[in-house]
């Protein structure tokens, strides 16, 4: 995976989600999420996230449950727009990169987190992992 997702700070514990046997999940992954409380690795922009995979996923290995994080502190990798401290996140993954995650805009309704730190176009830097929705009136 090129852009990764470090646990840098945990604040909650994972819990566990329901996967597809037949996926491999790498730990650090941002997921998606569907009904009900199911999660795969992010491939769209603007997604509904699960959280971050908080361990490795092999695929077809029986297992159909997996411990995700939804809160905690992460380094990632920003996106070609950049962020600033207090901006608020959502994924960016249809550019084939699971973990590609940019500044939402005024139009955006799955919120991933919070950035903590200013970030310059593909820099790391630090963000609070708090999936949530967000209506636009």
């Amino acid at each position: 995976m090129a852009l990764e997702m470090t646990l840098i700070l945990e604040t909650e514990l994972p819990i566990p989600f329901t996967v597809a046997d037949g996926t491999g999940i790498e730990k650090g992954t941002l997921l998606t999420m569907s009904d009900p409380m199911t999660a795969a690795g992010c491939t769209t922009d603007n997604a509904v996230i699960a959280g971050i995979a908080a361990e490795e996923k092999i695929a077809n290995d029986g297992r159909t449950k997996l411990a995700v994080y939804r809160g905690g502190i992460f380094k990632a990798t920003v996106g070609l727009a950049g962020c600033a401290v207090g901006d608020a996140l959502i994924s960016d993954c249809a550019t084939g990169d699971p973990n590609e995650i940019v500044l939402a805009d005024d139009a955006s309704e799955n919120i991933l987190g919070t950035a903590l730190e200013t970030a310059t176009d593909l820099e790391t830097f630090l963000f609070e992992l708090k999936p949530h929705g967000r209506k636009i009136a």
